[in-house]
This record gives C-alpha cells, sequence and structure tokens, in this order.
C-alpha cells in the first residue's frame, strides 16, 4: 500500500448500528480516527433475542446520527473522504438494506465512490487493522452468526477450512443463557456465571470431535445442556446458583475443547501458516482466548486476538476492509444489492442451516 486513503465505514448487519473513519497509510499503522456503535440490546430485552424487523428500524433511525458523530469527532467532513465503504452483506436483510441505503445517499450527495463490504471480511482483515499481519494467516471466525476457519490469503482471497453445520458458538451461547434464565447476550453472562462453576460435573459431548476435517456443530451441545438441566430440575425440584455455575462452565468447556482442538487440525493441515487469528463476537470469551492462545504456542505459531472492543461488530473494520478493496481498485455503484448470504469462498460448497443472528455464509 504505498497510499493514503480515509474511508468511512458504516456497519448495520445485526443488531450494532456503528460508523467509523480510518486512515491507511503505506508503510504504516492504519488509525482509526474516529467510531461508534450504538447498541439496541435495550429494544430486543423482552423478546430474548434480536427481533429483525426493530433492528432494522432502529439502524435507520440511528445511522445518520453515527456518521454525523464520528465526523465530529475526526474534524473531518464527507469531503476529507477517498470513499464510503459498507457491510453489503451476510446479515439480518432490513439492517444490512438500511446501511446500504445510507451509504448510497451518503456516496451520491458528495461525489463519492461506494464500496461494498462483505461483513465477514472486516473480521477476517482486523489482524491486519489492528497489528498489521501479513498474508497469509489462518482465522479463526467465531462470533454469534458465524463460525469458520479461513485461510486468508488477500483482502478478496479467502479459503474456507471448516465451519459449522448448524449454530455457531455465539448463538449456542445465547440460547443456553435463555436456558438457565440468564440475561442477553448470551456470551458474557455465560462466562461470568462459568467462573463459579465446576466444568467437570457433567458430561457435555464434543460434537464432531470423532470426525477428520475442520468442520463443527454446536445444536447437540445446547440440546445436552437442555436435557442436563431438566433431569437436575426433576430430580432436586429446582437449580440452585451452584448448578446453574456447572452447567455454564461445563457447556463453555465443551465449546472451548472443540474449537481448540479443530483449530490444532486447521494449522496442522497448512503448516506454512506462521499466524492464528481470532476475531468475532466470542472472540472476547478469556477462556476460549487463552486455549487458543496454547494452541498456537504449542504449533509454533503467532497468536493475534483483537482489542475487545474490535471483537464484536464495529464499523472500524469495514472502514478498513473497504480501504484494501479501494487501494485494489474495487468500486461499487448504485446498484449495490444487500445480500442476507454471501459466502467469502465461492469455491467451496454452502454450510448448512441460517443462525438466528445472520445467516451462515
Amino acid at each position: 500500500m504505498g497510499d493514503t486513503v480515509t474511508i468511512l465505514g458504516l456497519e448495520s448487519s445485526c443488531d450494532d448500528t456503528a460508523a467509523a473513519i480510518v486512515r491507511v497509510r503505506g508503510g504504516a499503522p492504519a488509525q482509526i480516527l474516529a467510531q461508534t456503535v450504538q447498541g439496541q440490546g435495550q429494544l430486543h430485552a423482552a423478546f430474548g433475542g434480536v427481533v429483525p424487523e426493530i433492528a432494522a428500524r432502529a439502524h435507520a433511525e440511528k445511522l445518520d446520527l453515527c456518521v454525523a458523530e464520528v465526523l465530529r469527532a475526526s474534524g473531518l467532513g464527507l469531503r476529507d473522504m477517498d470513499a464510503i465503504a459498507v457491510t453489503a452483506g451476510p446479515g439480518l436483510i432490513g439492517g444490512v438494506m438500511s446501511g446500504v441505503m445510507c451509504a448510497k445517499g451518503l456516496a451520491a450527495g458528495a461525489g463519492l465512490p461506494l464500496i461494498g463490504v462483505n461483513h465477514l471480511a472486516g473480521h477476517a482483515l482486523t489482524p491486519r487493522l489492528t497489528d498489521g499481519a501479513e498474508y497469509p494467516y489462518l482465522m479463526l471466525l467465531v462470533s454469534g452468526g458465524h463460525c469458520q476457519f479461513l485461510r486468508v490469503d488477500g483482502a478478496q482471497h479467502f479459503t474456507r477450512l471448516g465451519g459449522t453445520i448448524d449454530d455457531a458458538p455465539g448463538e449456542a451461547f445465547d440460547k443456553t443463557a435463555r436456558l438457565l434464565g440468564l440475561s442477553q447476550p448470551g456470551g458474557p453472562a455465560v462466562e461470568a456465571e462459568a467462573k463459579a462453576g465446576d466444568p467437570a460435573r457433567y458430561g457435555f459431548p464434543r460434537p464432531l470431535l470423532d470426525r477428520p476435517g475442520c468442520d463443527m456443530s454446536f445444536s447437540g451441545l445446547k440440546t445436552a445442556l437442555l436435557r442436563t438441566r431438566d433431569a437436575v430440575m426433576r430430580d432436586q425440584g429446582g437449580l440452585t446458583g451452584q448448578d446453574r455455575a456447572d452447567l455454564c462452565a461445563g457447556f463453555q468447556a465443551a465449546v472451548c475443547d472443540v474449537l481448540a482442538e479443530k483449530t490444532r487440525r486447521a494449522l496442522a493441515a497448512h503448516p506454512d501458516l506462521r499466524l492464528l487469528a481470532v476475531a468475532g463476537g466470542v472472540a472476547a470469551n478469556h477462556t476460549i482466548r487463552d486455549a487458543l492462545m496454547q494452541v498456537a504456542n504449542d504449533a509454533g505459531v503467532q497468536f493475534l486476538a483483537p482489542p475487545l472492543a474490535l471483537c464484536t461488530d464495529n464499523a472500524a473494520m469495514i472502514a478498513y476492509a473497504g480501504a484494501e478493496l479501494f487501494l485494489l481498485g474495487h468500486r461499487d455503484d448504485m446498484t449495490l444489492a444487500a445480500r442476507p448470504r454471501w459466502p467469502l469462498d465461492a469455491s467451496s460448497p454452502a454450510m448448512l442451516g441460517s443462525g438466528r443472528k445472520g445467516a451462515k455464509a
């Protein structure tokens, strides 16, 4: 990258409305000049999960406010941008459409190029935004709607090595939290509860570890937790606080073991990769991070995890991915469409199922 570009990025694929301005200068680390994320947790709390129609309306109401906020914080105007980057999929279609339409209006009004970004590519390129990681590397993208291993050889070159065939881990964490009466989002709630628990008390399964390859499954693990909870409640007439903590610890340990073992297999199959990176909301889980770091250490490769604020959905990763595409000459026009599905690796068969927080890709 020999040029300097400043990109305004928008993200609205699920329940976080975000805007950011990122500057990329050849030979220097990328700079996040300003960013904001407005969550919708209170809007969806009463429903136990994200309601797509409510999310879409909230995005439409907040996107322009987020843009104004980052422009004000950075001291820049639209005239100082080189392009507008926006998540064009995959995700909840109403939210993606809100972002794409806002970006189109900004690009048309300011006479700026428009760049549609794959949300998954934003996560996959985060190690380059935060640490200047060099290609190629192994990315474990693990979030509420997605879970897959990607070999990242370039901003437009991704090879999927494996992924979940049903629920993503974040989705399974959310469902576990609901089953145990914990708050949403489920990941932080389950992790906090698990700290006081015994992960060995309940013998939860480790799905697909008996099969070769890097594909994963978490739906059966969620069902096992439901049945165990029901058995404990039937035998005792209810759940104690310790029961709940032990269930959370056992569930988290099972997810952790599956991710760690599948990561070992992915690294073993690609010995030329000297960096393991992890991104996505579940990457904020400290127990999972520690396990993956140990896998990297055992394999003699570098480990990178983004700051916690950049694990979850954000617009800085979209702006950065847009900058890489811009410097490669990529441009979109006003025919850019919102896409509920958008696989990074079009040559691989589609994964089965569709997650609550977005379609599998």
